[in-house]
């Protein structure tokens, strides 16, 4: 008899969610965080921008704490450099889920935790267009790519 495999996040889809943290990060101009966690045997991965000390937030905002002993955050932190300690209290950006529920296997909630989403793949869920393992090469640029900035 053979045991039913958790589900959880394969390493390709750790890849393309801190790809995905970095992206964000660099379009927002300021730190984005990614962490995978599980709760209760499900497993999540969940995006927040670090919150200000002197930051007001106001009742919609749900914030999320991020970091510390045993967490795991993706990416490069937004260029913030947490010691595996440090914990950060984050405006909660959207999270993904996953479910064994066929079409359905990973589940977007907003910050409120409503169900906005779903998919049987993670880059349908995410807000760029990141490969997390490109098949480029320089025979496929185009000839207008070869501009000479002398």
């Amino acid at each position: 008899m053979s045991a039913t495999p958790v589900p959880a996040f394969s390493e390709t889809d750790i890849e393309l969610l801190a790809k995905t943290a970095d992206a964000m990060s660099a379009y927002a101009g300021k730190p984005v965080l990614a962490e995978i966690g599980s709760t209760e045997g499900v497993p999540w991965a969940v995006f927040g921008v670090p919150l200000g000390t002197d930051e007001d937030v106001d009742d919609d905002t749900v914030v999320w704490q991020m970091g510390g002993e045993g967490a795991r955050l993706l990416g490069n932190a937004g260029g913030l450099a947490p010691a595996p300690d440090d914990v950060y209290a984050c405006r909660l950006l959207w999270a993904i889920q996953i479910t064994e529920t066929e079409g359905e296997h990973f589940i977007k909630l907003d910050d409120q935790s409503e169900v906005i989403d779903w998919s049987d793949e993670l880059a349908d869920l995410l807000p760029f267009g990141v490969d997390p393992d490109p098949d480029w090469d320089e025979d496929d640029q185009d000839e207008d790519d070869d501009i000479d900035y002398r």
